[in-house]
């Protein structure tokens, strides 16, 4: 039960802070940064192999793993994926909506990409700090808007970088302690470079990427002393096709992500131009590299069937969330359907998640 006195920005935001605890972002995310909802994995093909994608992304989904991806990429795509949120909590209206699109325009010598993130939190009920009577209800909810361009430098390197609009709508009612709410907007940027050999040699079947993500200023909910960093994330991709003839392609990919956020023993953080450095002098080492990867098999000339099998891995001292990944893939004509499943140990609020996409994409593909 929600009551007004609760401090900052209501019990409606306690209770969403208890939801994102787990979410699928770095460990340092969970108490420690606002907004990691802009973390979460967000398409059904990358989710099946680990939660990977930095390095081997060929699809509009790049916008969010490697925004320079979309550089090697011709044509129109346009997906949109949803999954059932946390299900052991067994709550219908916590659900995660990702939409994106992609265009190849050659007038300006590059590919445009745009998404939406949505992601809903459900309905809070609102009491007095006197009693329990009901005075009010409230929806929690988040949501992101992209906008991404990316281009090639040289034949084999891609640049890219992403905009993005964020807004956190926790608890839009103030508190009797405080005047304010839990509604913050804010802003970021992301810069990536993606390395893909155009050979016909074992060297064009490497790939290599990287991705800074979430750069920009912190998130206030109540005043600026209270105000929480946004999730920068540093994301190194590597990629290699380990089958590659008419019918069968077998491709691994493997990330290794970090959280750039680093707080004091006070609870004061960084800006995020001095934590992107002195977020690795606080003594963890490599223990908070998240570590994900997985093996992608297509069927089929063009693609028709895909098998996925992923594996992620976070350090026990910082999260703990291990959990195997599965999915499969089919495209016939412009159409594509994918899905993924996270299985994770008993009652895990992350075990037995389930995404789903479609996808539409026509024009020339990649290059």
């Amino acid at each position: 039960m929600l009551r007004t006195g609760l401090k900052a920005c209501g019990a409606g935001m306690f209770l969403v802070m208890a939801l994102i605890m787990v979410l699928p972002s770095p460990a340092e995310a969970q108490g420690e940064s606002a907004v990691p909802f802009l973390l979460i994995a967000p398409n059904s093909r990358a989710s099946g192999i680990g939660e990977s994608g930095t390095a081997t992304v060929d699809d509009a989904s790049a916008i969010f793993w490697n925004p320079a991806g979309l550089a090697f990429q011709r044509g129109y795509e346009v997906s949109i994926t949803h999954a059932s949120w946390l299900p052991q909590f067994q709550q219908a209206d916590l659900f995660y909506d990702y939409l994106n699109y992609r265009q190849r325009i050659d007038e300006i010598g590059g590919t445009i990409g745009a998404s939406v993130t949505y992601l809903n939190l459900g309905e809070f009920i609102r009491t007095s700090s006197s009693g329990p009577d009901e005075i009010g209800r409230f929806k929690a909810f988040e949501f992101a808007v992209t906008a991404g361009y990316a281009t090639t430098v040289f034949d084999d390197l891609g640049l890219g970088m992403n905009l993005r609009y964020i807004h956190s709508s926790l608890s839009p009612i103030g508190t009797e302690q405080e005047q304010g709410s839990g509604v913050a907007s804010t802003v970021s940027f992301d810069i990536a470079a993606m390395y893909r050999p155009q050979t016909d040699d074992a060297w064009g079947r490497f790939s290599a990427g990287i991705n800074l993500s979430n750069i920009g200023p912190k998130v206030t909910y109540i005043d600026a002393a209270q105000a929480d960093p946004l999730p920068t994330n540093l994301r190194l991709g590597l990629g290699y096709k380990l089958l590659d003839d008419e019918f069968n392609e077998l491709t691994a990919s493997l990330d290794f992500s970090r959280l750039l956020v680093n707080r004091d023993s006070t609870g004061a953080s960084d800006p995020v131009y001095e934590a992107i450095f002195s977020s690795w002098g606080d003594g963890s080492g490599l223990n908070k590299v998240n570590t994900s990867g997985g093996i992608e098999y297509w069927y089929g000339a063009p693609r028709l069937l895909a098998l996925r099998l992923g594996y992620f891995y976070e350090d026990p001292s910082f999260g703990n969330r291990q959990f195997l990944t599965f999915g499969a893939g089919i495209r016939f004509d412009i159409y594509g359907f994918d899905f993924s499943y996270i299985s994770a140990e008993e009652n895990h609020p992350l075990s037995d998640t389930i995404r789903f996409s479609l996808l539409i994409a026509w024009g020339a593909g990649e290059e």
